[in-house]
C-alpha cells in the first residue's frame, strides 16, 4: 500500500525518470519496468500511479507542456514591450531544461508517436498554436497582420529547426546561440518594416 502523501511525489518522480528514460532510449520504445527502476519504485507501483506506459506517456508530454506555459507566463509578465515580449517567448523555448539533450530526445520522440497517436498529436498541435500565439500576439502590435503572421510561422518553424538541429547533432548549437539566431531573423525582419 502506498505511503499517504507520497502520490504528487511518486508520480512526478515517475514522470521525470519516463522523461530521462525516453530521452536515453531516443524513442518511446521503452518499458514500465525501465522507467520505474529510474524512478526507484516498483513496476507495480508505477501502474498502480497511472495505470499503463500510454497513460505516464501522456502525462509526461502534459508535464513538458506545464512547465513550458508557466515559465512563458512568468517571462511574458517580466517584459515591458511587445519586442521584449517576443524575446521572452523566444529564450523560454530555450531555456535549459527544455533544450536539455533526454528533453529534445522525448519531444523528438513525442512526435514520431504523433503520427500513430491522435492524443500525442493532440497535445503537439497545442504546443504548436500556443508558440504561434504567443508570437503573434505581439507580432500584430508591430506589424501589419499578413507580415506578423508570416513572421510567426517563420519564427516558430525556425525554433522547432534548432530542436532538430540539436537533436542530431548535425550541428552543435547551444542556448545562446539558438537563441541568438532566432533574435537574428526576427531582426532582420522587423528592420524591414522599420521597426
Amino acid at each position: 500500500m502506498p505511503k499517504v502523501g507520497m502520490e504528487p511525489v511518486r508520480r512526478k518522480a515517475l514522470v521525470d525518470a519516463a522523461l530521462r528514460v525516453i530521452g536515453d532510449h531516443g524513442s518511446l520504445a521503452v518499458t514500465m519496468s525501465d522507467i520505474a527502476r529510474q524512478a526507484g519504485v516498483s513496476p507495480a507501483l508505477a501502474h498502480h500511479y497511472f495505470g499503463s506506459k500510454e497513460q505516464l506517456l501522456i502525462e509526461t508530454i502534459r508535464s513538458l507542456l506545464r512547465q513550458l506555459r508557466s515559465d512563458t507566463v512568468v517571462a511574458l509578465k517580466a517584459a515591458r514591450t511587445p519586442r521584449a515580449r517576443l524575446s521572452a517567448v523566444i529564450r523560454v523555448s530555450f531555456h535549459a531544461d527544455q533544450f536539455a539533450p533526454e528533453t529534445i530526445a522525448a519531444w523528438l520522440a513525442f512526435y514520431a508517436e504523433a503520427q500513430r497517436s491522435e492524443e500525442t498529436r493532440r497535445f503537439l498541435v497545442i504546443y504548436a498554436r500556443r508558440l504561434r500565439s504567443n508570437l503573434l500576439a505581439d507580432l500584430k502590435v508591430l506589424l501589419p497582420a499578413d507580415a506578423a503572421e508570416r513572421i510567426a510561422e517563420g519564427a516558430a518553424a525556425m525554433i522547432d529547426g534548432l530542436y532538430i538541429r540539436q537533436s542530431l547533432k548535425s550541428a552543435p548549437i547551444g542556448i545562446e546561440a539558438s537563441i541568438a539566431l532566432t533574435e537574428d531573423y526576427l531582426n532582420a525582419l522587423l528592420r524591414g518594416f522599420g521597426r
